[in-house]
């Protein structure tokens, strides 16, 4: 069960740094656009962070994206 969370994890942070590459934004970047620190965003990224759904809705606001489209892709 652990493994499937961090590998869950895992995909999440790589589709969120995809989708905030693609529109050539940096961490900080993000981070300011969703009142959170660089930090967070980096962690979150590399899946050693769990995002709740209230961070995930805001990082998915600053990319101008549906939550749907991060975790489903």
């Amino acid at each position: 069960m652990a493994i499937i969370k961090e590998e869950e994890r895992l995909r999440i942070g790589r589709r969120i740094a995809e989708m905030r590459k693609e529109q050539g934004l940096t961490q900080t970047q993000l981070a300011e656009q969703c009142g959170l620190q660089q930090a967070h965003i980096a962690r979150i990224e590399t899946g050693k962070y769990s995002v709740g759904i209230d961070t995930l809705s805001q990082i998915a606001d600053a990319l101008n994206a549906k939550v749907d489209l991060i975790i489903n892709q």
